[in-house]
């Protein structure tokens, strides 16, 4: 089991969080793979992934995104 970013557990559901900062698509894609495999290990299906970018022309917002039985929710910022 790898170890996550952020873990909240609230009213006894867990959610966890990767925060990573923008080095490109390629660096992200990672990221996710690895919010992927921390999902499993904790037998979930939603995760949540923060992603800092300081570059001018990144828009930031929110997406959801969907990884066959997984849904990872990234912002950028």
């Amino acid at each position: 089991m790898g170890r996550t970013d952020l873990i909240i557990d609230y009213r006894g559901v867990q959610y966890v969080i990767e925060m990573k900062i923008w080095h490109g698509n390629e660096y992200n894609s990672r990221g996710e793979q690895q919010l992927i495999g921390y999902l499993k290990d904790y037998g979930l299906k939603k995760g949540y992934m923060v992603s800092f970018n300081f570059n001018k022309t990144k828009t930031p917002g929110v997406q959801e995104l969907h990884f066959k039985e997984y849904t990872i929710v990234e912002a950028v910022v």
